[in-house]
């Protein structure tokens, strides 16, 4: 679409990972990238674990649910977490930590694109799991893994994820989400 930042418009959640180590150095820029993101107040509520040593890659792989077999072949993984007092607490229940980790991972995304890499953020995953082998502390939310890789071969994809990888690009029409000037959509009638 015209007047769309390019690597918005053509980034994609892949999953065809190689399994080649991604150097410290990209791994720092794509971090940085991360921490630059916008937060209320300037909170920075984010709290990452970038696990790229085997030991720990392994842990991550016990919390994995089955349909996430794919993220064995990254070479590195980033848990993304944090707590909601590490960030403002308003009325009706918003809890502002959440959306500054969001506003965190897609710089995050952003960068690994611009390094010539996948990430692809899962929600297919045990986070007590995660807890209890990487020591997070308890009274954290593991919101969700990022697995970084740099395209690699499909052939250990499933059947469904390989179709999945050259799928056309596919969003809900825009008017199921977004409404001008007033609450419009349909699904709350």
């Amino acid at each position: 679409m015209e007047g769309l930042v390019h690597e918005i418009e053509i980034r994609r959640a892949k999953r065809a990972l190689s399994e080649k180590k991604i150097a410290h150095e990209v791994l720092k820029r794509i971090m940085t990238a991360a921490t630059y993101a916008p937060s209320c107040f300037n909170n920075q509520p984010w709290r990452f674990v970038v696990v790229d040593e085997k030991s720990s890659l392994e842990a991550i792989h016990e919390s994995l649910a089955g349909g996430n077999y794919w993220v064995k072949k990254a070479p590195a993984v980033v848990i993304v977490a944090t707590k909601p007092e590490l960030d403002a607490r308003l009325s009706d229940r918003r809890e502002y930590a959440l959306l500054g980790c969001g506003l965190a991972a897609e710089n995050l995304m952003l960068q690994a694109f611009q390094e010539g890499l996948f990430a692809h953020a899962i929600a297919g995953f045990d986070p007590l799991v995660v807890k209890a082998k990487l020591r997070v502390p308890e009274d954290y939310i593991v919101i969700t893994l990022i697995a970084l890789g740099y395209p690699g071969d499909e052939s250990h994809l499933s059947e469904k994820h390989r179709s999945l990888e050259h799928s056309p690009r596919e969003r809900k029409p825009e008017s199921e989400v977004i409404s001008w000037n007033a609450w419009s959509f349909r699904e709350s009638e």
